[in-house]
């Protein structure tokens, strides 16, 4: 009887088996890190379901290098850590996102600094130089004879989001 159960565990491991499970050898899937350039499919939604974005709708699921600062910090956080082929729903708060709205991004301009034959209408966007020489998006939200102003903040600013994100791949 001896020599039989001393076969037996000659026999178990020989062929491999050392009474851990199969999935126990198996290295664990790849999960993004910083530093990875990842590609995810994404739909974005306000708190009343507006969808405001939508990576499937357009074709092509959008690429970034995870923490170098292409995405709004509460995305990056939410891929970070997520295997190839997961769906995950994430809720990002303003602070994570784009911040909240912002009273001094509310600018008063001259309506003398713009072309004369410029055509300016409420809800326009304008492009806004900054001191450091980029060029953001500004809305006019106000105008008379004299002053244009114009909403500097970003169109998301003050928004909680939600995001469905699934990550394609990453490289």
């Amino acid at each position: 009887m001896v020599l039989v159960l001393a076969a037996v565990v000659v026999l178990a491991i020989t062929a491999g088996c050392t009474g851990t499970s199969p999935e126990a050898g198996t290295p664990p899937a790849p999960v993004a890190q910083p530093g990875d350039t990842a590609a995810v499919h994404y739909v974005g939604t306000l708190d009343d379901g507006m969808e405001f974005d939508n990576s499937t709708a357009r074709g092509e699921p959008l690429e970034f290098v995870l923490g170098s600062g292409q995405m709004i910090p509460g995305f990056d956080q939410a891929v970070t850590g997520m295997a190839v082929g997961e769906t995950k729903t994430v809720l990002i708060p303003a602070d994570e996102a784009y911040g909240q709205h912002r009273d001094d991004l509310i600018l008063e301009l001259q309506r003398s600094g713009f072309p004369e034959d410029y055509e300016l209408q409420i809800g326009q966007q304008i492009p806004l130089g900054t001191s450091s020489g980029a060029v953001v998006p500004g809305i006019i939200i106000a105008l008379n004879d004299t002053i244009v102003t114009v909403d500097a903040n970003h169109r998301l600013a003050g928004k909680d989001l939600t995001f469905v994100i699934t990550l394609v791949s990453i490289t």
